[in-house]
């Protein structure tokens, strides 16, 4: 019992003696570790601002800044370093941005992302140099314009934010939030709930429409001197938004065919040479055309390297009689996710609006989907060939 209670003191004692060796470690080795550390922190902020200097965490708490941020600090030599975190075709694409003490992107990187070309780790490049005035004329990739346009649109955020940081003001809302407020502001009556209306007739001036959810009218969207003009309507087609009389008088005119526009469904099975991958076929009372029609993608051509999905590209596409293409616009796809799927963006299917037999082909491919890309362009010529069909001039 002696011995067992003499070796419970010396495990006892040899304990305490580890702890205050430790402990005194710490003392030593913790301003060192900390100091690494900050220094690692400091190198990586660097990267995005060579001329830095010097950082300091900002407390997020005190401002109130885009949601895509989350941390940010502020330099010696007046600019901010921003840590944002942005949504491309994967989640958790995380950017860090530095911006100088006049509004100008000193540099750009993606620290991580679960994206699938890889274009967001060059993307930044040429962001460089970019301000509040010029970001948003700046190309996003084709192929990947999700992924770079929420890149930008990250950056801009990071812009913003230095411009609040350092004692400004900035427009922090996300272009959904612009639109939402536009479509408000232009039809208050709209109590703010609209739907985007697939045109299916040739209208001047006009490149998207919105109906209020509640029947109250609707809102043309419209371009004066290289500005979008966001231009309300009632349900009679009357213009309420104060604009100049001749934008007035085109959005009324446009309006009146629009109030006077309907659709019928074709008998599609009186045409033995119908293309069979049109499901549907309506005539508008004007004589312009809307078909519903599948395409062969990569979901059903596939290649030697991936599986298909097995699955057809739905198109919806309105031409008037002659077989001009007023609008196009993607219903459903299974294409490959970042890089076929793309052809669901409305910067790739609205390529196709104005176009005709002669020239539908001449629009950008998506980089890396060339099945995709050629199977679309082909379901868009068959639409094309259905109204030669039903027109009696094929």
């Amino acid at each position: 019992m002696k011995n067992y209670i003499k070796s419970i003191i010396s495990l006892t004692v040899i304990c305490a003696v580890v702890a205050v060796a430790l402990a005194a470690t710490n003392y030593v080795t913790a301003p060192i570790i900390e100091k690494n550390a900050g220094a690692a922190a400091n190198e990586a902020l660097l990267v995005v601002m060579p001329d830095g200097g010097d950082f300091t965490a900002v407390d997020l708490t005190q401002y109130s800044l885009p949601e895509s941020v989350v941390e940010a600090y502020n330099a010696s030599n007046g600019g901010s370093v921003v840590k944002l975190t942005a949504t491309g075709y994967g989640p958790d694409m995380i950017i860090m941005c530095g911006v100088n003490a006049d509004g100008v992107v000193t540099g750009a990187v993606c620290l991580s992302s679960n994206e699938t070309l890889g274009v967001e780790k060059t993307y930044g490049d040429t962001l460089k140099d970019a301000t509040i005035d010029t970001i948003d004329g700046i190309a996003t990739v084709s192929g990947a314009t999700m992924t770079t346009e929420n890149y930008r649109n990250a950056v801009k955020d990071a812009i913003n934010t230095a411009i609040i940081l350092g004692g400004g003001s900035a427009d922090i809302r996300t272009p959904e939030q612009i639109l939402a407020d536009n479509l408000a502001t232009a039809l208050p009556a709209g109590e703010g709930a609209f739907t985007e209306v697939f045109i299916c007739e040739k209208l001047e001036n006009v490149s998207a429409l919105y109906s209020a959810d509640n029947g109250a009218g609707f809102v043309y969207v419209t371009t004066v001197n290289d500005e979008e003009i966001f231009v309300g309507v009632d349900a009679n087609g009357a213009v309420v938004s104060e604009v100049a009389d001749d934008v007035k008088a085109n959005i009324e005119a446009n309006a009146k065919i629009m109030l006077k526009s309907s659709l019928k469904e074709v008998d599609i099975t009186k045409y033995a040479d119908m293309p069979t991958n049109v499901d549907k076929a309506y005539k508008t009372n004007s004589g312009n055309y809307v078909l519903e029609i599948h395409a062969s993608g990569f979901g059903i051509n596939g290649d030697h390297y991936y599986n298909p999905s097995g699955e057809y590209i739905y198109i919806k596409i309105a031409l008037t009689d002659k077989g001009e293409i007023i609008t196009c616009q993607t219903i459903k796809q299974t294409e490959t996710d970042g890089i076929g799927s793309v052809c669901a963006d409305k910067e790739f299917y609205s390529q196709f609006n104005g176009k005709d037999e002669s020239n539908y082909k001449d629009i950008d491919a998506i980089t890396g989907a060339t099945i995709t890309t050629n199977g679309y362009k082909s379901g868009v010529g068959k639409a094309i060939e259905a109204v030669k069909i039903m027109e009696g001039v094929a």
